[in-house]
């Protein structure tokens, strides 16, 4: 009775070893849950850090910035990158609803990456022209990548924090098959900037 028990006891740890063992095999063939599928956006400023963002910008400056994206979708994904340009009372997407800004596109990128991709790119900006008064800055042209955009975007002089302020927002669409189209991603960063009137 107790050699059966143990036979017993000994043919169950071995199953189990013999399931640890093959536990990567068997990841060809079984697949388990896996964490949430989604793309990442992320902004990048001088030296490929998470800092050193430009900020204070004067007409003429050049500027730039790496915006990248690493798609964790599960499969190979087409995107579309919008790039913006928004004043203070410009809305944000709406993460809650999904929904994209109403802002105009100024620039796109538009690329492939596999699963588990990261694609990057630099995006060089300029404040080409623009008018001052005591209490508004309008940002008449904004070059981006070599390609000047009539942007004509008014920002009101914030007196607490002394700025004109502006933001480039950055939106992410991937290809939808079902609709044959781009849909917002859900995705968005932006880099906030003061305009100003000297470097």
């Amino acid at each position: 009775m107790k050699l059966e028990r143990y036979k017993l006891i000994f043919l169950i740890a071995g199953l189990i070893g013999v399931l640890i063992i093959a536990s990567p095999a068997l990841t060809g063939f079984i697949h388990f849950p896996s964490g949430e599928r989604l793309s990442e956006l992320y902004l990048l400023g001088s030296g490929n850090m998470m800092a050193n963002y430009p900020f204070n910008i004067a007409v003429g400056q050049n500027n730039s910035v790496n915006v990248g994206v690493t798609n964790q979708l599960g499969s190979s994904a087409y995107y579309v990158l919008y790039v913006e340009l928004k004043n203070q009372t410009d809305p944000f997407p709406n993460a809650t609803t999904e929904s994209p800004s109403s802002l105009p596109p100024l620039y796109e990128y538009r690329f492939f990456a596999s699963n588990d991709q990261t694609w990057e790119s630099k995006l060089n900006f300029t404040v080409s022209a623009a008018t001052f008064s005591e209490s508004q800055s309008i940002i008449k042209v904004l070059t981006i990548n070599n390609f000047a955009f009539n942007a004509n975007k008014p920002a009101e002089w914030d007196a607490t924090d002394k700025t004109f302020t502006y933001k480039v927002l950055f939106e992410l669409w991937t290809y939808n098959t079902k609709t044959s189209s781009v849909t917002y991603n859900n995705r968005y960063v932006n880099l906030q900037l003061n305009l100003t009137q000297s470097s």
